[in-house]
């Protein structure tokens, strides 16, 4: 989507909802008050078994096919069962949407639904003051506050006073609307998560059929629990109708200024950058084959190219991450477009692979949804932190492309541009996304297949070499001279036999070769192949009078332009500029960093893109790092910016 200021509130990216406008509903069978507001910001939180993914996810999609403009940040522990009441165990799924364009999460939430007293304390520091909170006065009792350090309920002792508090017995209400079921007690109480939604979808005018046909799907061989899930969704959005505790609800119009012409749908990072190599499959006319071991927050993509072996996809879940990337480059001299997925600690596991793939010259996509580290870190939390490893984590000299999707929609073109640069190059290519943009979730404009790019590739099908005698061979090394790519010969083609492996090669024979002079050439080579890629030049934003440029790559694109607003919005010059190519750099972005005397680099790192930018360039690249497993907040760079341009 294109961000552009167009008034205060999208200036204001991430704050708090504001009202834009009061009435009573016309012909409202309830009469009450019917507030407009331009955004809005809710955190649904309770337990990890509470189905808080599950409820933000179905608020999202009936949102997203509402028409607003939206963003989403899942938060859960890695636990599959996390300590129930607990705070670690707490789950969230916060969800900003509009009726213009946005760019994040948001930084605080307008409305946090609690289901239990972890989930209130786990997230009220987030919440401003004015806030609604929806709490479910059930699980407040003595254990489950104990649990996580109330020593008297904050719903009574004037400890929320600052809030709009609303104190709903979710667990009853449920448990009472499905008694005609035959359930258990314990049986309707997991229900309780649909109630809630039923009453945030009454209070924001969300459309409710798909979510009841999604019920009836997702519980089709079980259609007496679709039912009852269905009877507390009702249930709860006639409880908001009929209760005087909510006596307005609120409409947040459709974007329909913030996007183009089109056809568009919800999309996670994931979901996009699966669907891209797809795409990226077939504009190359090679089937797709995935050498993958389940790793979070990477396994989603090979849950769902596992789907669509009509499209020539092929999946193999392999017994580790080194025999999946094994396979992965098997595919690839066969003559497949190979694809092999992790987060950090695979890509350590990969990386002798990855090496011998840069040796062979052979297209691989080597995608990493990086999460917190070092070791097994944190696997649900993000962070940007794989940079300096995917650069320089191999032996040897063995550069490797690097791509950067910015968002998640953007991480269906990103698989695009990576697939293209391995299959023109002959190239291993890392793709860097990160948890935040994988379980992240915005529109998508579903692209025109016209408009994709033509990958297709030719592979070797003669001699390409006439020797001093005569002789007609075959020479896999020889190099296409505009892109030093080498010749891809799939195994099989009669007179195209040739060795390879992972012991240094003559040049063009692709023999073994121990020559000294002959290494220092195909060191060489290789590293002029991966500079001489085409990447597009650095785009920069850059108002009249800016002295000031903050630079980003990856996901931290959202919260940095929200900044930007901010900080023009205050009438401060400051540029912007993000970085999609990692390695090779933009060719002119030593001429933009020398435009500027200050440059500011917010990462997810303690400083990866700032080390190398100061190394290559020689500029004072200011960094800016966080590294708590959370996207940064609007606000927070703003005020960063606003510092590095007063200095």
């Amino acid at each position: 989507m294109t961000s552009q200021v167009s008034s205060p509130a999208e200036q204001a990216d991430g704050a708090g909802g504001a009202v834009v406008g009061g009435q009573r509903a016309p012909g409202s069978p309830d009469g009450k008050e019917v507030r407009r507001l331009d955004r809005v910001i809710i955190r649904f939180a309770g337990d990890s078994g509470d189905g808080m993914q599950l409820t933000g996810d179905r608020f999202t999609s009936e949102t997203a096919s509402f028409g607003n403009d939206l963003s989403t940040l899942p938060n859960f522990p890695a636990e599959i069962r996390a300590p129930a009441g607990t705070l670690p165990g707490v789950s969230s799924f916060q969800l900003h949407f509009a009726d213009h364009d946005i760019l994040t999460p948001g930084d605080a939430p307008n409305v946090l639904v609690a289901m239990n007293p972890a989930a209130l304390k786990a997230n009220i520091a987030d919440v401003p003051r004015g806030a609604e909170i929806i709490v479910n006065t059930d699980e407040f009792t003595k254990r489950p506050m104990a649990k996580v350090g109330y020593e008297t309920s904050p719903l009574e002792d004037g400890s929320l006073a600052a809030y709009n508090l609303h104190p709903v017995p979710l667990t009853t209400l449920t448990v009472e609307a499905l008694k005609d079921f035959g359930l258990s007690r314990k049986e309707a109480e997991r229900s309780k998560n649909m109630f809630a939604l039923g009453l945030l979808s009454w209070m924001y005018h969300r459309p409710t059929e798909a979510t009841e046909s999604f019920l009836r799907q997702k519980f089709a061989k079980k259609p007496e629990i679709a039912e009852a899930n269905i009877v507390a969704f009702r249930a709860g959005w006639n409880f908001g109708e009929t209760t005087e505790d909510f006596a307005v609800s609120y409409e947040v119009a459709p974007a329909t200024q913030a996007f183009p012409t089109g056809t568009y749908r919800n999309i996670s990072g994931n979901l996009a950058l699966s669907y891209g190599l797809i795409a990226a499959s077939q504009q190359a006319d090679l089937p797709l084959y995935l050498g993958s071991y389940p790793i979070t927050p990477a396994s989603d993509i090979l849950h769902e190219l596992s789907k669509h072996k009509n499209f020539g996809v092929r999946t193999f879940q392999a017994e580790d991450e080194i025999a999946g990337i094994g396979a992965a480059l098997g595919a690839a001299f066969g003559g497949a477009l190979g694809v092999t997925t992790t987060s950090g600690p695979g890509v350590a596991l990969k990386s002798e692979t990855i090496g011998l793939a840069v040796s062979l010259e052979l297209p691989l996509l080597i995608v990493d949804i990086q999460r917190g580290g070092p070791s097994t870190g944190l696997p649900t939390k993000t962070e940007q932190a794989d940079l300096l490893q995917a650069m320089y984590g191999r032996n040897g000299e063995a550069p490797v492309p690097i791509v950067a999707p910015r968002t998640p929609a953007d991480c269906f073109d990103a698989a695009l541009d990576a697939a293209r640069i391995a299959l023109t190059y002959r190239t291993p290519v890392f793709l860097l996304s990160d948890g935040y943009l994988a379980n992240g979730s915005e529109p998508w404009r579903i692209p025109e297949v016209a408009d994709l790019p033509d990958l297709k590739v030719k592979f070797a099908a003669a001699t390409n070499h006439t020797l001093a005698d005569g002789t007609e061979v075959f020479w896999p090394y020889k190099r296409d001279p505009e892109t030093l790519a080498r010749p891809w010969a799939v195994p099989g083609t009669p007179g195209l036999e040739h060795r390879i492996g992972g012991i240094e090669k003559q040049d063009g024979t692709g023999n073994i070769s121990y020559d000294p002079a002959n290494h220092d050439f195909m060191v060489r080579t290789r590293q002029a192949k991966i500079d001489g890629i085409e990447v597009p030049e650095l785009d920069v934003d850059d108002p009249d009078g800016a002295t000031t440029l903050v630079l980003g790559w990856g996901s931290t694109y959202g919260p940095i332009t929200a900044a930007v607003r901010r900080v023009r919005g205050a009438g401060l010059p400051v540029a912007q500029a993000h970085l999609r190519h990692l390695n090779p750099f933009p060719r002119n972005l030593g001429e933009v960093l020398e435009r500027y005397e200050k440059v500011v680099v917010p990462e997810m790192n303690l400083g990866q893109l700032a080390t190398l930018i100061r190394a290559k360039y020689l500029v004072d690249a200011q960094p800016y790092n966080q590294v708590n497993g959370m996207p940064f907040k609007a606000e927070q760079l703003a005020k960063v910016l606003k510092e590095a341009i007063d200095d």
